[in-house]
């Protein structure tokens, strides 16, 4: 059986979802799990966040898992997911609706490219929403505005008329790398930034 198929059956098993599987340099294979998205629908349920115990357990299993399958390596890790989450499966992206995520593309703009956004331009910041597309289908779009960069001690003109609000559909396949944007908010994970959808400060150039 494949390594990944290994790992994703032994976390699924105890009850987490298996983020990432990676093997670096030094025979390391590090392991990212993170605990399934509530789904009870009461706006009173908070999630809970992956813990020393959690990934403890999971170590535990997976050492012997691997062990029985002969895969090799020199050591385990297994952490949570972090605030830069990696966003790489469908779960993933209706999971995290309604907040800030980093996208990298694997090609420019280029001829696609409207209004102030360059040509050249392959990262972006802003909250991700779903996307409606012809024959019912669905897609994911990022919304964001490239507001100028507010030097420390500047003033801000309350007249300063807002950038205009840009908006970026993508699909996964165009995607080299999503990961939620490391922003510590005391909402808790995945939270909006506002009722009204702002992402003033979500421009990245």
């Amino acid at each position: 059986m494949a390594l990944k198929d290994i790992v994703e059956q032994t976390v699924a098993g105890l009850g987490y979802d298996l983020v990432d599987t990676e093997r670096s340099a030094g025979g390391l294979l590090r392991i990212t799990i993170d605990l399934p998205w509530p789904q009870a629908s009461s706006a009173s349920v908070v999630e809970q966040f992956v813990n020393v115990e959690d990934c403890e357990k999971v170590n535990r299993q997976l050492q012997f898992a691997l062990e029985v399958d002969g895969i090799e390596y020199k050591r385990l890790e297994v952490s949570s997911p972090g605030i830069d989450r990696p966003l790489r499966h469908d779960k993933d992206f209706e999971r995290f609706v309604g907040s800030v995520i980093d996208i990298t593309l694997k090609a420019p703009m280029g001829a696609a490219a409207q209004g102030q956004v360059n040509a050249n331009r392959k990262k972006f910041r802003g909250m991700l929403e779903r996307r409606d597309m012809s024959g019912g289908l669905s897609g994911w779009q990022i919304v964001w505005r490239d507001e100028p960069v507010v030097k420390p001690g500047q003033k801000v003109s309350r007249k300063r008329v807002p950038a205009p609000m840009q908006v970026l559909g993508f699909t996964q396949d165009e995607l080299r790398e999503a990961r939620l944007a490391p922003i510590v908010s005391f909402k808790g994970r995945g939270a909006p930034t506002g009722a009204d959808g702002s992402t003033d400060e979500f421009g990245l150039s």
